[in-house]
């Protein structure tokens, strides 16, 4: 299977003291493409941007950590695994006409699993057996990534592969060749997007004003390490799991020659952002009962975890919610990508 060539690559320079890491991999189906934002821009009906969402079908503009279960008001999940009602979602990526006109760029599932486009999700724990993870709480919640971003970023991990006709790249994960910018060529397979949570947790906190302080990296683990790595500082001393989203975003129908005739990369953000800084990745945690720490005591590789329930993936393709915000999203050009507009004129006018 094709996720067993990506486990490869991910590792091929990272084998730590007791093996290699297991990686719970499974796909999550298109929820909803929605200008919706309820962990940054709870109750804001327009958000900012828009972003392509799935998991559980209780996704809405307000989902207050006290009060909104998961688990209890989600009636399916687009994802493999029918105990994780949690939602996961990103920005979404837009070509650029010559005229300026902006087309949604359709999503792939990733070779080896079956859905409708949105995100291949991983749960990874520890490469040491002996190091127990543990999973992420009720209410809990996190996001990582800037929607603002113009410059490198520091989160690890956040970046962009220009894929092949067929398989995957040998490097890891954001190592060369890949980069936090768009790729500047047409890339035959697509555009996949790499987006990789921290792993240590200060114990206390489910979220935090900026939904990013109460988790941190491992100190001394490095940017592009696979699974929890380094050591957790004493303000964040729990270990999590490493939570990766990987998004394939189907480009090869924007050929070369519909793009700009100074031949620059026509891709952007629907944050507005052209160069690529501002992918983002969010997080609400909605696995039922211990079902996740389950899975991470059992090692689970892959999407087969005899410790989970599962679905098919025609049921999963089937949970999908209709739109609050009514963008034209299936295969129309439109005008601008409002309210992102003054953004990206803004980031012309400085490139």
């Amino acid at each position: 299977m094709q996720w067993k060539s990506i486990v490869i690559a991910l590792l091929v320079h990272h084998v730590f003291g007791q093996g290699t890491a297991p990686m719970l991999r499974f796909s999550c189906s298109q929820l909803v493409v929605d200008r919706l934002d309820p962990l940054v821009n709870p109750g804001v009906v327009p958000s900012p941007h828009i972003h392509q969402i799935v998991g559980g079908d209780s996704f809405k503009p307000t989902m207050e950590r006290e009060t909104h279960n998961l688990v209890t008001a989600s009636t399916c999940t687009s994802c493999t695994f029918s105990e994780d009602f949690s939602n996961y979602w990103t920005a979404v990526l837009y070509f650029r006409a010559r005229n300026g006109t902006f087309k949604r760029v359709p999503q792939l599932a990733e070779e080896g699993l079956k859905a409708n486009g949105g995100i291949t999700v991983y749960y990874i724990p520890s490469t040491n057996s002996n190091l127990t993870v543990t999973a992420f709480k009720p209410g809990f919640r996190m996001l990582v990534g800037d929607a603002s971003l113009q410059s490198p970023g520091t989160a690890h991990k956040v970046c962009h592969r220009c894929m092949p006709q067929s398989g995957d790249n040998s490097n890891i994960n954001c190592g060369a060749p890949d980069a936090q910018t768009l790729p500047t060529t047409t890339c035959v397979g697509g555009i996949r997007s790499i987006i990789t949570f921290p792993t240590c947790w200060d114990g206390k906190n489910l979220d935090s004003p900026d939904h990013e302080s109460h988790v941190a990296y491992g100190t001394g683990s490095k940017a592009n390490d696979v699974g929890p790595t380094g050591t957790c500082p004493a303000s964040h001393p729990v270990v999590l799991p490493q939570l990766m989203y990987e998004v394939l975003w189907d480009t090869r129908s924007f050929t070369k020659d519909l793009w700009p005739e100074d031949g620059s990369q026509p891709f952007v953000w629907s944050t507005g952002d052209r160069k690529g800084y501002s992918q983002h990745g969010d997080y609400v945690f909605g696995w039922k009962d211990d079902s996740l720490q389950r899975a991470m005591d059992a090692r689970c590789t892959g999407d087969n975890c005899t410790v989970l329930k599962s679905q098919t993936s025609d049921e999963a393709m089937k949970c999908t919610k209709a739109q609050t915000v009514g963008d034209d999203l299936d295969g129309s050009w439109v005008q601008n990508l409002q309210p992102q507009l003054r953004y990206y004129s803004h980031f012309e006018s400085m490139s």
